[in-house]
């Protein structure tokens, strides 16, 4: 359990390295931006944290891998910040005895070179092709693994949920729920736009700033929230697919997901927001919901006449009358577990309320509307797979949260000098 936990805490910086390294294997590492300082100072103090020293050359590293990253802000800037965290953190480390051993640090390394599909010689080749000498990756997984082991030491105990806890986040005791705030882009895909939608999904990725996200999805998304920059509003966890739940509870806010592939489309999401609420919440052993197919995919005159007939619904047993002499395929009704329904389907039923309808998807190459309906939600009674889940996103943000607070403490005690 304790493994797990750890894992959950380090999710953040897990998802930027796999980022960089999704950028590194498609051959987009960041060229050296940063401003070229004279060869006689780089290694001039720029910042003492009490009596380590922070050199120009190590912020000019961490601000080229930072970039790489894709790091949110200004690379420069955040370099400067993270490395005055790291002296704190390696001086709490020292203090406590915590020396990551050599052979972990190499398995850092290496599981990160893996998420590119590299090997770690490899890997760190394409690093230098951009300027960023091993030794800068060396000393941040260092800190980061000695770090996460320090903070789980001594905060872990403290962080782990109640049952209590656990089943008011999960809805089952009728008095709290996890509800999430996000942001949505979603792309049709095909053979032929197939190359200019990796270019689009790749610049979104390395948007930093909720009105950048908004602005792409009025602009390229197919998704009806559009008309709202893709802004969705509060959401209760357990409606979105259950393989979605983790992807989106590891992201922090302002944070983008990778393009997930959908069915003819790919989909990104950004976190606006996360609580816990009182108020009831359930979780859900079967969706029943319709599909009605009409030909023309998403031209103006197959959605007018999609919105006449969604117009024209009351319940799904009204697209029997609707579908009435039509061959049988043109209506599909089912009632499937959250985990078997398309993730496409089950991102777009977990925008609606029983008897609403959403005209967002196509099928047959876009060919075919989906006129898509929940007709319902059957709840579940036991413990789902999502428990554990749950307990994990619980803990992390808590984690978090002292870790971060006892951050501040260390660094409002440190006498902190900048060049």
């Amino acid at each position: 359990m304790q493994t797990i936990l750890t894992q959950a805490f380090s999710a953040s910086l897990i998802r930027s390295l796999s980022k960089a390294t999704v950028a590194l294997t498609l051959g987009l590492a960041l060229s050296s931006t940063a401003a070229p300082v004279a060869a006689q100072g780089l290694f001039s103090p720029a910042v003492t944290v009490d009596s380590a020293v922070i050199t120009q050359y190590e912020l000019q590293q961490r601000a080229l891998f930072m970039g790489v990253l894709r790091t949110p802000g200004n690379p420069e800037i955040m370099a400067r910040e993270e490395l005055i965290k790291d002296r704190l953190k390696m001086a709490e480390l020292d203090r406590v005895g915590i020396s990551p051993s050599e052979e972990d640090i190499t398995a850092g390394m290496t599981e990160l070179a893996g998420r590119a599909n590299l090997s770690l010689n490899e890997f760190l080749t394409v690093l230098k092709q951009s300027g960023i000498e091993p030794e800068t990756v060396r000393d941040s997984t260092k800190v980061g693994i000695g770090w996460r082991e320090y903070v789980s030491g001594r905060f872990l105990s403290r962080a782990r949920p109640t049952e209590v806890e656990i089943d008011r986040a999960m809805g089952q005791a009728g008095s709290g729920g996890v509800q999430v705030l996000l942001s949505e882009l979603i792309v049709p895909i095909n053979e032929q736009n197939a190359e200019q939608v990796q270019n689009l999904t790749d610049q979104v990725g390395e948007i930093t700033s909720f009105a950048a996200f908004s602005s792409a999805a009025t602009q390229y998304s197919a998704s009806d929230s559009r008309n709202n920059g893709g802004r969705l509003p509060w959401m209760n966890l357990t409606k979105l697919p259950p393989q979605l739940q983790p992807v989106v509870l590891a992201l922090d806010p302002g944070e983008i997901t990778e393009p997930l592939p959908l069915q003819g489309a790919v989909a990104m999401f950004q976190m606006r927001g996360v609580r816990e609420v009182t108020g009831s919440r359930q979780t859900y052993s079967a969706i029943d919901y319709a599909s009605y197919y009409l030909p023309g995919g998403r031209n103006a005159e197959t959605l007018a006449q999609a919105q006449k007939i969604a117009d024209s619904l009351d319940t799904c047993e009204d697209l029997y009358g609707v579908a009435k002499d039509q061959d049988p395929s043109v209506l599909d009704r089912q009632s499937l577990v959250p985990a078997e329904i398309p993730q496409d389907i089950g991102i777009e039923l977990a925008k609606l309320d029983p008897n609403e309808i959403s005209l967002s998807l196509t099928r047959n190459q876009g060919q075919t509307l989906v006129l898509l309906m929940l007709c319902g939600r059957t709840a579940q009674l036991g413990e789902g797979e999502s428990r554990e889940t749950v307990a994990n996103a619980l803990t992390n943000q808590r984690l978090t949260s002292l870790a971060d607070s006892f951050l501040e403490q260390l660094r409002a005690d440190a006498l902190i000098i900048e060049k």
